[in-house]
């Protein structure tokens, strides 16, 4: 077992611990992005409150309520439908890093992973923008991970290099690679370059902060 990692009997057993749960939703799809490039796979993840990418679900209490009931519970708030999530859809267990050096108690990460259907991924899109309580506020919207490679360097590779959560871009790298969803190679090359485009927004990060530092001493 990797470190960090926990069997969901270890997990449940942890005294004093908080528990998250969070779950990917995907679907297969014959969609072509321009009517040629071959999309195959939907992913959802969300934008959230705080400007990172992650997956949706949120804080569960197990004393109260298990895993599962309290991620649907989550998902209702956030996607606008009580999806059922089973203990079959559970993928892994593990401990988060501190948030910060004086948090009093530890918490544990459950990760999901449910196939859906296109019209179902659909369907979570359509009432995650209407009738979710939380749109708008802890979810800024759903998004479609790109899962293909264009001229350049565009999609999965420009996807990857964007903030995350947590440790939510090592679980959709994983899940990517378990589920079959990207040919190791393509998702090497899309990290590959990812790391590239990092070097670049460092760039304009400190271009743009030289800015702001020189308009700052105008007022």
């Amino acid at each position: 077992m990797a470190s960090g990692q926990l069997s969901r009997a270890e997990a449940l057993a942890c005294s004093g611990c908080r528990h998250a749960c969070h779950v990917m939703l995907y679907a297969d799809t014959k969609a072509q992005l321009f009517g040629r490039i071959p999309i195959k796979h939907i992913i959802l993840m969300q934008m959230r409150f705080d400007g990172l990418l992650g997956f949706p679900g949120g804080l569960v209490n197990p004393s109260e309520e298990t895993l599962e009931s309290g991620l649907s519970r989550e998902l209702s708030e956030e996607l606008g439908l009580a999806l059922p999530i089973s203990v079959e859809d559970h993928v892994d267990s593990c401990y988060a890093a501190p948030s910060s050096p004086s948090s009093s108690s530890r918490l544990i990460t459950h990760f999901y992973v449910k196939k859906m259907d296109e019209e179902q991924i659909r369907e979570v899109e359509r009432a995650a923008a209407s009738t979710a309580a939380d749109h708008g506020l802890e979810v800024l919207g759903m998004v479609r991970v790109p899962l293909y490679t264009m001229k350049g360097g565009g999609g999965l590779a420009s996807f990857l290099s964007h903030s995350f959560i947590g440790n939510a871009r090592s679980q959709l790298v994983h899940s990517m690679l378990r589920l079959h969803l990207v040919a190791p190679g393509e998702l090497h090359k899309a990290l590959m370059h990812s790391l590239k485009t990092h070097a670049h927004t460092k760039q304009d990060l400190q271009a743009a902060l030289a800015l702001t530092q020189g308009l700052r001493k105008q007022f």
